[in-house]
C-alpha cells in the first residue's frame, strides 16, 4: 500500500472529523470519543451528503441530509437502511495519522 500522510490525530477533533482531497475523490476521516480513527469516503450512499459534516457517535457517523446511520468500521448501512461507502485503511505512527490510498503495483508505469 501507499501510505500519504495527511496530518495529526489533534488535527481532528474527539467525535470529529475531517476532509481530505484525494485523487480518487474526497475521504472522510473520523476520530471517536475513545481516539479511534477511521477513513471512508465522504458521500452518503442514499444521496450523497458529506458524511464528513455528520454526527459521530460510537464508531458510526449519521449522514446530516436524511440520517442514515453509516459503520465507520464496515462502510455499511446500519437499521434498514441498505448501502454501503468504501472503507480506507488508517494508519497511526505516533501521533501522525496516514492514509492508503493505492497499492505500489497501481503505480507502475
Amino acid at each position: 500500500m501507499i501510505w500519504t500522510s495527511i496530518g495529526t490525530i489533534n488535527d481532528i477533533p474527539r467525535r470529529g472529523a475531517r476532509c481530505v482531497a484525494t485523487p480518487q475523490g474526497k475521504v472522510a476521516v473520523f476520530r471517536t470519543a475513545d481516539d479511534k480513527i477511521y477513513a471512508i469516503d465522504d458521500h452518503c450512499p442514499h444521496k450523497g451528503g458529506p458524511l464528513s459534516q455528520g454526527i459521530v457517535h460510537d464508531a458510526a457517523v449519521t449522514c446530516p441530509l436524511h440520517n442514515w446511520v453509516i459503520s465507520l468500521e464496515t462502510g455499511k448501512a446500519l437499521g434498514p437502511d441498505e448501502g454501503s461507502v468504501r472503507t480506507i485503511p488508517v494508519r497511526l505512527d505516533g501521533d501522525n495519522l496516514f492514509i492508503a490510498l493505492g497499492r505500489l503495483e497501481s503505480q507502475a508505469a
